[in-house]
């Protein structure tokens, strides 16, 4: 626990509170100085953030030829059908604008001789415009200058080391939030007059996830839990080249060595990519992740193949992917790199406006934790970062002007709650591997009825908050992919391989209309629980 105090020998808070340290988080807080406001965050800042491991960078139309309106034109095409255009063009505007921003805290963005900013091109994008830093090392750079220049912001108090464990509502409205010490002990209180939730994705509620153990969709179970409404919880995009050599998180190979010319092979040295998409590696990540699925379930592997594109450039242009492998005992430069989908980023989450509010009055959220419908149903590659930035931005600007002035708050132990030492270990594997077996990169329904029964039997048993906050979060998940029944983005459903007209459209919903999905089901099936 590490709690930064503006007066010696007092503890308080603000009356502005951001839960998370990653890069919404810290971009939010840097926005509202010079108004006070405190961070809340799990583990030291800038650490347990999946931001910090970005390797590819953010995308923005800086480039010559390139424009706003294509942007947005990949944007939509890769949501396939469910982006909000309204969001989604407001978030491509004001991309120049926070890469501007970042350059100014200091990030170095690479350059060519003559100092303009170089760009590479990922998947299912039309133009080279994703900024990045020596290759695949944009999220690092981009979090060690943010946490920099917020240990140096004197308006911005860090109190390190509390996991959130519930929202706090009072006459109609939020009035703060509860967390614990993170190695277990008494609640907290921390009263506040606006809660800004940036904690995160959802990626250890799965088995193989290239995210940080701290991403288990805490945000959204709180949320929730508070009443707030989720938007489009059942579309998970799974990365499709995380490195297969049984770590947990998994390291990634970023989208980028794609971009320049890596193949995807089997064990019979045969590309397979060519014959699915006319995009072939560089079609949308459900694509390719859904190829790479089917190559494995098959028998027949998959395999990243840099050797010819990148070759004995590969330590000097992707020096992180390249330590990866070489840990694992992998020579990129001379052989191809097993390979295999990881959960790697929500499109769903707490549903916010263009402002960054959510349904809930006084809360607001940015991040991975929100769904602004700006990715629909599976997200653009490099869109994760500039979605950060720049929703945590609006959300900063509205906070100022709803609450110019600061007040400091006084924490207080949380009135009846229960000792709670964190979950247990083995319900958390359980749940896990439920959720990557039934709920993973293609479901049917007997899969996610078999998924809501593990869930209910875990929540019977369950004595954790934070636990129950994971659950909770899993069963939005498993409830909304059981009702949408077609397959579309990073939803898809091999009962109903095909995408439909009628649910050519979002997906909003509450705890309880998820609770209401759920006992609808478990009656009508024979649940078979492992």
């Amino acid at each position: 626990m590490n709690i930064h105090s503006r007066e010696q020998g007092a503890w308080t808070s603000d009356d502005v509170i951001v839960v998370g340290g990653g890069l919404a988080g810290l971009f939010c807080a840097l926005r509202l100085a010079p108004r006070r406001v405190s961070i809340l965050a799990t583990a030291p800042i800038g650490q347990g953030a999946s931001s910090a491991w970005a390797q590819g960078g953010i995308a923005a139309a800086i480039s010559p030829g390139d424009s706003i309106e294509s942007h947005l034109a990949d944007t939509i095409a890769a949501g396939a059908g469910t982006v909000d255009e309204a969001i989604a063009r407001l978030m491509v505007s004001d991309a120049a604008e926070r890469v501007h921003d970042l350059l100014e805290y200091g990030v170095p963005f690479d350059r060519d001789l003559a100092g303009e900013l170089l760009m590479s091109r990922e998947a299912a994008h039309s133009e080279r415009r994703v900024v990045h830093v020596k290759g695949d090392m944009a999220g690092a750079a981009i979090m060690t200058a943010l946490v920099d220049a917020v240990r140096k912001t004197p308006s911005i108090r860090l109190i390190e080391g509390y996991v959130g464990e519930s929202i706090t509502t009072g006459d109609g409205q939020v009035s703060g939030i509860v967390a614990r010490p993170r190695g277990g002990g008494q609640p907290v209180h921390f009263p506040a007059r606006a809660i800004v939730l940036a904690t995160g994705g959802i990626g250890h509620l799965y088995a193989v996830t290239t995210n940080p153990p701290e991403s288990e969709g805490a945000g959204v179970g709180m949320a929730a839990r508070a009443g707030a409404v989720i938007g489009d919880p059942e579309f998970v995009q799974f990365h499709p080249t995380a490195i297969a050599v049984g770590r947990d998180p998994a390291p990634l190979a970023t989208e980028a060595l794609r971009g320049e010319g890596a193949t995807l092979v089997n064990s019979d040295g045969t590309r397979f990519m060519p014959a699915i998409d006319p995009l072939a590696e560089l079609a949308p990540r459900d694509v390719v992740a859904r190829a790479i699925h089917n190559e494995i379930a098959a028998g027949r592997g998959a395999f990243l193949d840099c050797t010819e594109a990148i070759g004995a450039e590969f330590p000097e242009k992707f020096p992180t992917v390249y330590g990866y492998c070489r840990d694992a005992g992998i020579d990129p430069v001379r052989e191809p790199i097993p390979v295999a989908p990881a959960e790697h980023f929500h499109m769903g989450g707490v549903l916010t406006d263009a402002r960054g509010r959510s349904t809930l009055d006084g809360l607001w959220a940015c991040g991975e934790t929100t769904s602004t419908g700006a990715h629909g149903a599976n997200r653009l590659a490099s869109n994760s970062l500039l979605e950060a930035v720049v929703f945590s931005a609006r959300a900063a600007d509205d906070i100022r002007a709803r609450y110019p002035d600061s007040e400091e708050m006084h924490p207080v132990p949380a009135e009846g709650a229960a000792d709670d030492q964190g979950p247990d270990g083995a319900a958390v594997a359980r749940l896990r591997q439920t959720m990557t077996r039934d709920v993973g990169v293609v479901r049917d329904r007997a899969g996610l009825v078999r998924a809501l029964a593990t869930i209910a039997e875990l929540e019977n048993g369950n004595r954790s908050i934070r636990f129950g906050n994971m659950l909770t979060t899993a069963k939005l998940i498993a409830a909304a992919a059981l009702a949408r029944t077609e397959s579309r983005g990073g939803h898809e459903r091999s009962d109903y391989p095909e995408s439909a007209d009628v649910w050519r459209h979002r997906t909003f919903i509450t705890l309880d209309e998820a609770e209401g999905i759920a006992a609808e089901a478990l009656p009508a099936e024979t649940a078979v629980c492992d």
